[in-house]
């Protein structure tokens, strides 16, 4: 079968190639995958990449062989499931506790863009606690994490200033519930109770320093690859005892289905509208991957796997 692989290039990091098909677990379902998200987090993996490792950790599609332990969907059923890896190929194995089955009103294309950055949003969440009445600032807002975050945390009753590169990013924002857009970081008035922070360096020395007395960040990503300097004596400018914690997705008590399962149902009832700032054929990954890595896409990028989606 077809799949993209690593090159270790960093002008053509991903190239097609024939590989073996899946040889599922007793407890894995094999997908014929309809259409695949893209994440930054694997694409900075494809530089140094593990031998027969293969990026794909959002995937959408058809169950084409069911979990022989007789667990998860049925052949046949339309499925959305998170891979730890591979998933950018025609079929993969699956865990099925991984697997949530999509009601038929929800596409291929929308259901791939929600894994791992709607796994991340809705975990952000479960880790702040109650957020109601908190004066939230989340920084990289338009990626895939903070489309996803800036509706949840909404929801939940915070008041969000998203931090976007654009206007017209913002304005997105805005309609998901946005209480204020700022381009820039140092630009956000007041002081907040928590920060939400993905990009590093500079811009989590600056949000750390909008936070009020005991506030709280956190910490769920690097986009900017800079490296971050702190002080002691920066946590007397506003946030005095605040703390930073870092966040992974993973690290989470509830199987990755059952999350799954809550963020299908909010988008089903309307209350989570994924974000697809780019949607290409996959014969076009290896460029949408240069454009997610240089932060040239809003919101989630996702390939169609032929005309199957």
């Amino acid at each position: 079968m077809r799949a993209f692989i690593p090159t270790g290039s960093a002008t053509d990091p991903v190239a097609f190639a024939d590989v073996d098909e899946p040889a599922p677990a007793a407890d894995e379902a094999v997908v014929e995958v309809e259409a695949y998200g893209v994440n930054r987090g694997e694409i900075m993996r494809l530089h140094r990449p593990k031998p027969g490792w293969r990026p794909g950790k959002d995937i959408a599609g058809v169950v084409v062989r069911a979990a022989s332990d007789g667990s998860g969907p049925a052949e046949g059923a339309r499925v959305v499931g998170h891979p730890p890896h591979s998933g950018w190929a025609e079929r993969v194995a699956v865990r099925t506790a991984s697997l949530v089955e999509l009601p038929a009103g929800l596409p291929a294309t929308q259901a791939a863009a929600l894994p791992l950055a709607g796994l991340s949003a809705l975990r952000l969440l479960r880790t702040a606690g109650s957020v109601a009445g908190l004066r939230v600032l989340l920084t990289g807002a338009s990626g895939g994490v903070g489309h996803y975050a800036t509706e949840l945390f909404t929801a939940a009753g915070a008041e969000i200033t998203a931090v976007t590169a654009t206007p017209e990013r913002g304005e997105r924002l805005r309609a998901l519930g946005a209480h204020a857009v700022v381009q820039d970081v140092a630009d956000a008035e007041g002081r907040f109770d928590l920060a939400l922070e993905s990009v590093g360096g500079a811009s989590t020395r600056t949000a750390l320093g909008k936070l009020r007395r005991r506030g709280r960040l956190i910490w769920f990503g690097g986009a900017s690859r800079e490296p971050l300097t702190l002080a002691f004596f920066d946590f007397f400018n506003g946030p005095e005892s605040g703390s930073i914690q870092h966040f992974s997705y993973t690290d989470s008590d509830v199987p990755d289905g059952q999350d799954l399962a809550t963020l299908v149902r909010l988008v089903a009832e309307g209350r989570l509208h994924p974000e697809i700032g780019r949607q290409e054929d996959w014969k076009a990954t290896g460029q949408v991957v240069q454009d997610v890595r240089e932060r040239r896409v809003r919101g989630k990028a996702v390939l169609t796997v032929g005309d199957r989606a």
